[in-house]
């Protein structure tokens, strides 16, 4: 089938799927195939498509990719029926209407090359024929046939050996028979249970899956974090899984399937059906269910990763400030960097302040000066070891109101300083620089710093290494994407890496961007761009509006606005009597627009909706604004922590069981997902995010195994 073809057949089936009009999938499937990314399409041409979001588009763009490699597996079964001359049209006709795989691998089962089999053999004995003869069901003499295929030279040696091989042929074709497996599969959804039992001897080694010893739930409703735990038990041969219905049902169905009566060679199906469902059918079924479980628990799981990682990186920025970090440490001390407000380093070194006595001393005397000498305007500790009692100290120095202590994350810093990333930046200074670094700038803007590093090291993900790595790092990359593009990134100050998300650009394209501005210097306009070596119209098309261009050459520069959307809004200066400079930011003035009068062919109302609300908050940070969060004073260790403790605490993690928070104790507490609310809750994300603020209640402190207990109920 050509990709027209195929892309013409696509179309009404995804629009039908996800309830949108032909017109609107088409556009988008047009858009993307012509190189547009999923934000420029959702920002930028919302005219072409009735102003899908990025969630509909990366839907249509999914669901297309999934189409088309149907097509592919399509193609390959008819080119393989044709040239094993076996390809009828009534057989084309069906692998061309089959819309699953599902459905296309069942239709082809029967005709797919296999190994020798049971029913191969008997086909070899030449019992074919007889099998025919009792799949009609007809009253006859049984026994009295049979005899007829009685042939000790073909190793069929007696009547029970001809039954037996006709009816090893019958199960082959129950099995085989896509009506059967279609039934099978709704069985098994429907009426299937997921079974975990322990390997025998290998309970003390399976200690962390004793939940799973003797575990069983309907397939139906096994959430995603239990059905990757016991998958995970399984690859660890110390838990056996096993998925099926009662059999007393699966055989009802069957036999309703293919017996027809009570005569002898009804009985024989019988026989042969209840074979073929146990010795083949239900075995291929499980394969099929537990594969389709654990994508759907992947799914879920690469869900949840995503939409902690998009809570994460559009966290509440600080903003260009002057930020001292302090990377905590006792014995090693703690090291301390100063930046300025571009985040680059002007000095580092360490100090003791944990040791108490004139580490202490001289700790306080070195940062009271360093905050006067580099009109410090925030301190970031990282939020690892020692990294409460380093607070507590900075906030025993009476460095005013003026200058937030603030705790901040720092899972993945290491990973950072470690990076080819953080020595290229760095290449003169140690990896405890570099973190310390890593830590300010997280202050500042965690979504410029993130950027750097692989999202799962960042620690906000469930069962990450479980899942299919693949489909989880584009899953990741949209989001990253997502985020930097709708934030917008400073083309002049921006690192290589957050370039590299920006719609169009990608890595090379993001290395050359910087490399043009390190050696001509900072870019004066968007239209400069266009200077930078193979950066070609269609890349300038998808970046340009995403670039932020502060006290630029033209004032829409530092705008959302595309530079194609640049004539329309000087007319509409002109029209109002006003430079274009006075009205970008000019809130009062844009209100005085009448979107309807630039309408045309080129410019929509959306468009022009989108243009209104940017003149008056040109270059607008979709993130909420920063305020500081101060942990409990006195809880700094788990230790300090008792059972029926109120406490402040930060999300860290959401996952399919409940939600852990930092409550500044270097071991987030779990909240489970019953004690999330006051009443039922079936997904933690309903309730809470990451980087929440949130009030919790101490349940249990088990010091043994480092575990926290806490509860939101209340």
């Amino acid at each position: 089938m050509e990709w027209v073809t195929m892309v013409d057949v696509a179309i009404p089936q995804i629009a039908r799927e996800l309830k949108l009009t032909q017109g609107q999938v088409q556009a988008t499937v047009g858009l993307l195939d012509g190189g547009a990314t999923v934000p420029f399409v959702a920002r930028y041409r919302k005219e072409a498509t009735a102003s899908l979001d990025e969630v509909a588009i990366t839907s249509i763009r999914d669901r297309l990719s999934q189409l088309r490699e149907l097509g592919n597996r399509r193609e390959a079964i008819l080119a393989s029926l044709e040239e094993r001359g076996l390809l009828t049209e009534q057989l084309r006709e069906a692998v061309l209407s089959a819309e699953s795989m599902a459905v296309l691998e069942d239709i082809y089962l029967p005709y797919r090359p296999k190994r020798r089999t049971r029913a191969t053999i008997a086909r070899e004995k030449g019992l074919e024929p007889l099998a025919l003869y009792l799949w009609e069901q007809e009253n006859f003499d049984v026994n009295l046939v049979a005899v007829e295929y009685v042939n000790p030279e073909s190793g069929v040696e007696n009547v029970d050996d001809a039954l037996g091989g006709a009816r090893d042929i019958i199960a082959e074709w129950v099995s085989e028979d896509s009506t059967a497996r279609g039934a099978m599969r709704k069985l098994f959804w429907s009426q299937g249970t997921f079974s975990s039992r322990v390997v025998s001897g290998k309970d003390a080694a399976a200690a962390k899956y004793r939940d799973y010893f003797e575990w069983e739930e309907p397939v139906a409703d096994v959430p995603s974090h239990r059905v990757l735990a016991m998958l995970r038990g399984e690859r660890e041969a110390l838990l056996a899984i096993h998925i099926a219905p009662p059999v007393a049902q699966a055989m009802a169905i069957l036999e309703g399937i293919f017996v027809k009566g009570e005569t002898e060679a009804a009985q024989q199906v019988r026989l042969a059906v209840q074979d073929g469902y146990q010795r083949l059918l239900e075995s291929s079924i499980e394969t099929e269910i537990r594969k389709e479980a654990r994508v759907r628990a992947e799914d879920t799981a690469i869900k949840v990763f995503a939409d902690n990682l998009r809570e994460l990186l559009l966290a509440p920025v600080l903003g260009q400030k002057n930020v001292l970090a302090l990377d905590p440490g006792f014995r090693t001390g703690c090291k301390l960097v100063c930046l300025d407000r571009q985040g680059r380093l002007l000095y580092h070194d360490t100090v003791y302040p944990l040791l108490g006595g004139r580490g202490e001393e001289e700790a306080a005397k070195k940062l009271d000066q360093l905050c006067g000498q580099y009109h410090v305007e925030a301190i970031a500790v990282g939020n690892g070891t020692g990294g409460r009692e380093t607070e507590a100290f900075l906030r025993g120095l009476g460095l005013g109101p003026g200058i937030p202590v603030v705790m901040v994350n720092e899972s993945g810093a290491s990973v950072y300083s470690a990076s080819e990333v953080a020595r290229t930046e760095f290449p003169n200074e140690d990896i405890t620089v570099r973190g310390a670094v890593s830590i300010g700038r997280r202050l500042m803007d965690p979504l410029a710093e993130l950027v750097k590093i692989d999202p799962k090291a960042i620690g906000v993900g469930q069962y990450q290494h479980d899942v299919d790595q693949k489909a989880l790092k584009e899953r990741l990359d949209d989001v990253v994407g997502s985020c930097v593009n709708n934030v917008g990134v400073e083309l002049n100050t921006a690192s290589g890496e957050l370039l590299s998300y920006v719609s169009g650009l990608g890595p090379r394209l993001a290395k050359a961007i910087v490399e043009h501005r390190n050696s001509y210097g900072p870019f004066a306009s968007r239209e400069s761009l266009k200077k930078v070596p193979r950066l070609g119209p269609k890349a300038f098309e998808q970046a340009a509006g995403f670039l932020r261009i502060r006290d630029g050459t033209h004032p829409l520069d530092a705008s959302a606005v595309h530079p194609e959307s640049y004539g329309v809004v000087e007319a509409i200066a002109k029209d109002l009597g006003h430079p274009l400079d006075q009205l970008v930011g000019d809130a009062s003035i844009s209100r005085q627009i009448d979107p309807h009068r630039y309408v045309s062919d080129k410019v929509g109302l959306p468009t022009l909706k989108d243009i209104i609300e940017e003149l008056a908050r040109p270059g607008r940070d979709p993130r909420q604004e920063f305020e500081p969060f101060y942990f409990a004073e006195g809880v700094n260790k788990i230790q300090d922590l008792a059972a029926g403790m109120k406490l402040p605490g930060v999300v860290t993690n959401v996952t399919g069981f409940g939600a852990f928070v930092d409550v500044g104790v270097h071991q987030d507490g779990l909240v489970h997902i019953s004690q999330l609310a006051d009443r039922f809750v079936r997904n933690p994300s309903d309730i809470v995010k990451v980087q929440q603020r949130v009030w919790v209640t101490v349940l249990e402190v088990d010091l043994e195994r480092k575990r926290i207990s806490l509860s939101m109920k209340g």
